[in-house]
């Protein structure tokens, strides 16, 4: 198969996916695609944090937003996390995604690719320099992906514990 047929069948499956925002009824199968995003990293996490976070997804007024990838039947098949941050070394705005999950029987459908490229059509309309995400080091499949659609930087990605109280 040449790289035009392949570019023209994922251009087939993904025009069955709408990306969207997601909205308060999405809640049940946000939380299904989160839990496996969290279970994919190996993180506990609470349904009051799972909570928390989708809080800030439906407050307006809170930086955290997200998209989701809807397939034809109404399922959700993947979910974005993104927020805005400052950039004063360039004195701009960029967006970063903190999350992106695209359930096991959906991978390859092209999800992942519109809801990458709808953040880049978000960051456009905001006027944000730059969509940044960091990832496992081996999380080889999405690697895969996201090399095809971004630069890999030179940068090395630390935490440091707040100090004790």
């Amino acid at each position: 198969m040449s790289i035009s047929d392949q570019q023209n069948e994922k251009a087939a499956k993904g025009a069955e996916i709408t990306v969207r925002a997601a909205r308060a009824e999405d809640f049940a199968q946000w939380r299904a695609l989160y839990r496996g995003y969290a279970d994919f990293y190996r993180v506990d996490q609470t349904e009051e944090q799972a909570e928390r976070v989708w809080s800030w997804v439906l407050d307006q007024a809170h930086e955290v937003n997200a998209l989701v990838a809807e397939g034809p039947d109404g399922r959700l098949l993947g979910l974005a996390h993104y927020r805005p941050f400052a950039r004063p070394l360039s004195a701009a705005t960029g967006c970063f995604l903190d999350d992106l999950f695209v359930s096991p029987g959906a991978r390859g459908s092209g999800a992942a690719d519109l809801l990458l490229g709808r953040l880049a059509e978000i960051a456009a309309e905001r006027g944000w320099s730059v969509v940044r995400w960091i990832t496992a080091d081996d999380n080889h499949r999405a690697r895969g992906k996201y090399d095809q659609v971004a630069t890999r930087t030179m940068w090395v990605t630390y935490d440091m514990a707040p100090a004790a109280s």
